[in-house]
């Protein structure tokens, strides 16, 4: 089975990486690779963002800068872009000139492509509710991660979005990641070594274009998780232990080089899909903490930590769409309450001030009261940490969503309790798991 990727193994063995399509090749305080696969030129999108487009982009534009080059002398890199759909190996040369502290001004002219002229069509903000063309949007539904994995057919694919759709819902969220060091079901990128590839097949993202369609068809929104804490379909141990070789799951938060990694990963998904409207969202990672499925850490990561990473992430992915919504996806751990585990910023994770970043558009909170040992009152339990986070959406006036919620026994007492609680707080949705 033919698969269309982008790969970089064979520049790896020259010592330095072209820049893949869509990763980010240059800006202010930036130290990475600034040379772009064949077929892509780096494009300015702001003083702090630089980014390897298509060659073809339609719409230009010029930008004056002070650069800083040495003017004698330049080094030659031969940069290879393999496309195994068609299994064949295109070589270009480009000249990249090396740094000294000459200073010349140089204006330079580059090609972009245009972003929508508004967010028409777009789920959108207003203070604690979601609007859709200036009217609420209710945001009810179901988790759903496994859309791209299990359904055999397209007609189970269809089956499971038009049985999601006729119980009243309107968002699905679910999974925008599988991480494989060897080929396993559907999956988005492979790794050998430090090297990954995406997969572009019909095993991977063309799968996934699938779950898109079938989603705008019944009428459902989707709101896309990028990566995972833990270890189930890869998640940030992977690109943890493939460049770094390390079990520290905590280096993903802020190792220079998974970041990258992880950005570049990013770029391919919110730009395949971002004249796309049935994306409701992008979610920075499922339930991020400082510890992953091992628990292994550098011992380093607070709540700093993850606050910072946050911030970076998610203006990372507003430079690439600033129509679509961006949450963080994780469970709402660290705000003021009863001073309970999951109330406790030990975990890394401190809701409010999360939550308060500009680049963060809605919150997200689940509620496990047996995982998380609150099993004396889970009723009662629960019902404060919806009420707490709802306190959260009021001061912040962003909307906060229970996102995830599950429960180990009374299944229909507990979850209808707790979601009479989210209306009558007025907290802004739910999504079952």
């Amino acid at each position: 089975m033919f698969k269309k990727a982008i790969t970089i193994a064979a520049l790896a063995k020259l010592g330095f990486a072209a820049v893949p399509m869509w990763g980010q090749c240059g800006g202010l305080s930036y130290t990475g690779e600034t040379t772009c696969v064949a077929g892509a030129t780096c494009v300015y999108q702001n003083d702090w963002y630089w980014q390897c487009l298509a060659s073809s982009s339609t719409t230009t534009t010029s930008k004056t800068s002070t650069t800083t080059s040495k003017t004698s002398t330049t080094t030659t890199r031969t940069s290879t872009t393999t496309t195994t759909s068609s299994r064949s190996t295109t070589t270009t040369t480009t000249t990249k000139p090396t740094s000294s502290t000459t200073k010349t001004s140089t204006t330079t002219t580059t090609t972009t492509t245009s972003t929508p002229s508004n967010c028409s069509g777009y789920v959108r903000t207003s203070g604690q509710k979601f609007t859709l063309n200036g009217s609420t949007f209710s945001m009810v539904g179901s988790n759903a991660y496994w859309l791209a994995q299990f359904p055999a057919t397209q007609a189970d694919l269809d089956q499971a979005f038009a049985d999601i759709a006729a119980t009243g819902a309107t968002t699905v969220r679910t999974w925008g990641f599988n991480e494989v060091t060897s080929a396993s079901g559907t999956y988005y990128q492979i790794w050998n070594g430090a090297t990954p590839t995406i997969n572009y097949g019909s095993d991977g993202l063309a799968k996934f274009d699938a779950v898109v369609a079938s989603a705008k068809a019944h009428g459902l929104k989707l709101i896309i998780a990028l990566t995972n804490n833990w270890g189930d379909y890869g998640g940030m141990d992977v690109y943890v232990k493939q460049i770094l070789n390390s079990s520290n799951h905590d280096l993903f938060y802020t190792d220079a080089s998974v970041i990258q990694a992880f950005k570049n990963y990013i770029a391919v998904w919110v730009n395949r899909y971002k004249n796309e409207p049935t994306i409701l969202g992008w979610e920075l990672a499922n339930e991020p903490r400082c510890r992953g499925s091992t628990g292994i850490t550098s011992g380093n990561c607070t709540t700093a930590t993850i606050t910072q990473w946050v911030k970076d992430i998610s203006a990372y992915i507003k430079s690439l769409d600033s129509c679509r919504l961006v949450s963080i996806g994780d469970e709402g751990f660290g705000l003021p309450g009863d001073g309970t585990y999951p109330y406790t910023y030990a975990e890394g994770v401190d809701f409010p001030t999360n939550l308060a970043i500009s680049t963060i558009d809605f919150g997200t909170a689940h509620l496990y009261p047996y995982a998380w040992g609150q099993t004396a009152d889970p009723v009662g339990w629960g019902n404060a940490w919806i009420t707490n986070h709802y306190t959260v959406q009021q001061q912040l006036n962003k909307p906060v969503i229970l996102e995830e919620y599950g429960t180990d026994s009374n299944r229909t007492a507990t979850i209808g309790a707790w979601l009479n609680t989210v209306v009558s707080s007025g907290m802004a949705g739910d999504l079952i798991w």
